[in-house]
């Protein structure tokens, strides 16, 4: 006897006699897309919350909110920008390589978006890294000393682009995760939801930078 499975549908009978194809909920392009819509719609919501806090407070203490703003490194904060809208590109090749068979060149693209994610957490890495050795940090006295809506400002700061890195992070772990789908034939050029929803879940991540940008690096 085989043990090979059976790529033949599995029929049941109602009882009018109908027949009806068993449909596999496991692989279910649809319920996958609109679950992972949900996801994104929360992660909308929280980065939107804070997006509104920081407008606030940015009419309340304007002064303040541009006097902190001149002390970013813009250059360093415009290549990461750079950085993340060529892995949204990298991204989106992979999973059109992936669709149309070209299974050696979608990973060739993951492992650009890889390498570019890791260049954008170690370029904030060394910028977080020179705020810190000046004494910009939550709850540090130089930072407490300042004004109230300069310490407002470098809270929303560390709190909104470190909440960004995690994804950042969480996004690279995901990624090599794909890798293995891929690697195992799990992922196929038939079968790319998985693949599908993390190029969303990036498009998230880059659009995410693209207003955390100039919120904080360009006010003038």
């Amino acid at each position: 006897m085989s043990n090979a499975s059976s790529t033949e549908p599995e029929i049941v009978y109602d009882k009018q006699g109908n027949p009806h194809e068993v449909i596999d909920f496991n692989n279910d392009y649809e319920g996958a897309k609109l679950g992972f819509w949900l996801f994104i719609f929360t992660e909308i919501m929280i980065f939107g919350a804070m997006f509104l806090v920081f407008g606030f407070y940015l009419f309340q203490f304007s002064p303040d909110f541009i006097a902190a703003s001149e002390g970013l490194n813009r250059v360093l904060g415009g290549t990461n920008t750079f950085i993340l809208l060529l892995s949204a590109l990298s991204m989106g090749l992979s999973l059109v390589k992936l669709r149309n068979g070209k299974i050696d060149e979608s990973k060739k693209f993951i492992w650009i978006t890889i390498i570019l994610a890791t260049i954008f957490l170690t370029i904030k890495y060394f910028e977080w890294s020179h705020e810190i050795h000046i004494g910009i940090y939550p709850g540090s006295p130089t930072l407490d000393a300042l004004s109230d809506g300069t310490k407002l400002f470098f809270g929303l700061y560390f709190t909104m682009t470190g909440l960004h890195g995690l994804h950042i992070i969480i996004g690279i772990g995901v990624m090599f995760w794909v890798l293995a789908l891929i690697n195992s034939g799990k992922i196929t050029s038939t079968n790319f939801v998985v693949l599908e929803n993390t190029a969303l879940y990036w498009d998230l991540v880059h659009l995410v930078w693209v207003f955390v940008f100039p919120l904080f690096y360009l006010i003038y």
